[in-house]
């Protein structure tokens, strides 16, 4: 009798790192083609329409990086969890909660020039960010909780929170009906690159990659992290202080997530509002996985991504729905989770004997 069993590879391929998430990506536009078809469309034409969309003007390319930022520094945000194993599903509320906070410092303090208001909405919103990721970070040194539900169900917390604010306290009474609050004062406007609505959270995004490589490459903390990540037992053997890091890997990914709300409000929308992000926080953790947690390939991979999104939103003028977008996130996660599996094992065909 033949049977199949995964062994785990001792080591894998630079080859197969990078071919496994281009085969995923492949995979799920392949996946999205035939669900298109299957649901009345042309898949050539939807596509199209989305590349046109997301590259076939200058204002076109502007807006995909200006969905890419958030994108980017969510993802660099749970990647730096991700690398120690721990499991951040929560950067969608830590960027609720960044938003929030930066807002109420740009509302209640806007008096102050922008040289003080925006650094004070920057410390605001990863200060909200970094306490959403100590709350999990904290039970899961402590006590073990599982962080991914911890972090999963805090999402819900901020996102109903945030539309209390808006619907509530906060809602402005000039904006006739719509949950929304008063527009910021001119000093808590991020500036823009030009004149197009890419703003300074682009090289913000780009100087944290920079430093993320850094940190995690050539310093000892970058190197407790990696060991942790791989073994818990060995780091504790080694002298590493496992609960101290575990806590401050979670502020400072939540942290990172806050700032990109903050930002977001800032350079953006410039007021709080109902669903300020239309899923960046998920969304950036198949950034992360795509780019396999590596700084700049997530920069890369969040622009894709980006361009997804503005595409999608192009193609429902022509009555193509935007859920073709979230399907097709959820395929390229599936074949890159299924080839994870393949990456990390292989095939081995064994015989057995029946008795």
């Amino acid at each position: 009798m033949l049977r199949l069993r995964l062994i785990k590879r001792e080591q894998d391929s630079l080859f197969a790192r990078v071919s496994v998430p281009i085969l995923s990506i492949v995979l799920a536009f392949l996946f999205g083609w035939v669900f298109l078809a299957l649901s009345g469309f042309d898949p050539g034409e939807t596509y199209l329409r989305m590349y046109r969309g997301a590259f076939g003007s200058s204002y076109a390319v502007s807006e995909t990086m200006v969905k890419a930022i958030p994108l980017a520094l969510c993802g660099l945000g749970v990647s730096l969890a991700f690398r120690m194993k721990l499991w951040n599903i929560g950067a969608e509320g830590q960027f609720y909660m960044g938003a929030f906070a930066a807002s109420g410092a740009a509302l209640f303090a806007g008096d102050l020039s922008a040289w003080l208001l925006l650094p004070l909405m920057f410390i605001a919103g990863f200060a909200a960010g970094g306490i959403w990721g100590f709350i999990p970070g904290a039970l899961k040194a402590y006590w073990n909780v599982n962080e991914t539900i911890t972090t999963l169900m805090l999402n819900y917390v901020a996102i109903l929170w945030v539309s209390f604010l808006v619907f509530g306290p906060w809602k402005d009474p000039a904006s006739m009906g719509f949950p929304l609050t008063p527009r910021f004062p001119a000093g808590g406007y991020l500036p823009t690159l030009g004149t197009s609505r890419v703003h300074m959270g682009l090289l913000i995004a780009l100087l944290l990659a920079v430093i993320f490589f850094i940190v995690l490459q050539y310093t000892r903390w970058g190197y407790e992290v990696r060991v942790i990540g791989e073994s818990q037992e060995a780091a504790l053997y080694a002298g590493m202080d496992v609960t101290k890091n575990i806590i401050l890997v979670m502020i400072i990914s939540g942290g990172i997530a806050g700032a990109a709300g903050m930002i977001e409000v800032s350079g953006i929308t410039h007021r709080l509002q109902q669903g300020i992000s239309p899923g960046y926080g998920y969304t950036a953790i198949i950034v992360a996985w795509l780019a396999r947690l590596n700084p700049f390939a997530i920069l890369l991979v969040a622009f894709l991504f980006g361009a997804l999104l503005v595409g999608g939103f192009g193609i429902q003028t022509f009555g193509i729905p935007f859920s073709i977008v979230l399907i097709l996130q959820g395929a390229v996660l599936f074949f890159l989770l299924a080839g994870e599996i393949f990456l990390n094992n292989r095939i081995v065909v064994m015989r057995e004997e029946v008795r």
